[in-house]
């Protein structure tokens, strides 16, 4: 069950929202289940979850005949800066046998840092908040699940109403 940040106590100001997904099971039988476990080693990486959507489903992309993917959010505490935060997220994407390669390839785990509280940056390892997750449905809608009110720290829009104008994976549902 998804634990809202409201009811955390959490300011939205401060989130750290990280984006999961992935659109294959590896070891694990299901896609759900990796994704558990995944989350799961967030606070040994040092980012306790302090609110996590539910699972979504969306088809491939670009091309739809592939596995579908899982997605979800999840807003951490971290006490590290961003760049500490994305580190922590690929050593936990490796630990799950997750390798960059091509873009768009089918992956076990795609752990995406969206914001770090307000901060905004663009540099050449890290942009903020995520240059894409505005766009994007399967990110929006399990954001909007959990911390409707959290605002894009550049538009300053809602995940909530984001969530209704996103035109990437139109076709995610929750699970």
């Amino acid at each position: 069950m998804p634990k809202s940040m409201t009811a955390s106590g959490r300011g939205l100001d401060d989130a750290i929202v990280v984006a999961l997904g992935g659109n294959l099971a590896g070891d694990f039988s299901s896609q759900e289940a990796l994704l558990e476990a995944a989350l799961a080693r967030f606070p040994q990486a040092g980012l306790p979850v302090l609110a996590r959507s539910g699972w979504w489903r969306s088809a491939a992309w670009p091309d739809p005949a592939g596995h579908e993917y899982r997605n979800g959010v999840a807003i951490v505490e971290a006490n590290g800066p961003p760049s500490a935060v994305l580190e922590a997220l690929f050593a936990i994407e490796r630990s799950f046998g997750r390798t960059r390669g091509l873009a768009n390839a089918p992956r076990t785990l795609d752990l995406d840092l969206i914001a770090h509280g307000r901060e905004v940056s663009d540099g050449p390892a890290l942009i903020l908040p995520h240059p894409r997750a505005h766009d994007r449905l399967f990110v929006m809608g399990p954001l909007a699940e959990i911390a409707p009110g959290w605002r894009h720290p550049v538009t300053g829009e809602t995940a909530q109403a984001l969530a209704k104008v996103a035109t990437v994976g139109r076709d995610a549902r929750p699970i």
